[in-house]
């Protein structure tokens, strides 16, 4: 089992998020404080709000699964990367 954030910022990212993953086998569940929703559910993932990532957990990370979802991942910037930014950044 995986969790990755995901970014759905518009309709139509919904609508192309929800084509990609419906044809594939496994369960995909949308992840909020307050909501678990089935990522298929085109109707559900509007619940969330779409202006942050959202936490999807994929019951079997396949290649095939995650090339579908690759363009909607975002990485969140870990501590380290941000430390080595600001250290980038001083030495100008």
């Amino acid at each position: 089992m995986t969790t990755v954030n995901i970014n759905l910022p518009t309709v139509a990212a919904v609508q192309k998020f929800v084509e990609r993953i419906s044809p594939l086998s496994g369960q995909f569940d949308l992840l909020s404080d307050e909501y678990i929703l089935d990522a298929k559910s085109l109707m559900g993932i509007f619940r969330f709000d779409l202006t942050k990532p959202i936490k999807l957990r994929i019951e079997k990370d396949t290649a095939e699964i995650m090339m579908a979802i690759k363009s909607f991942i975002v990485d969140e910037p870990s501590v380290g990367h941000e430390i080595q930014t600001v250290l980038e950044d001083t030495d100008e």
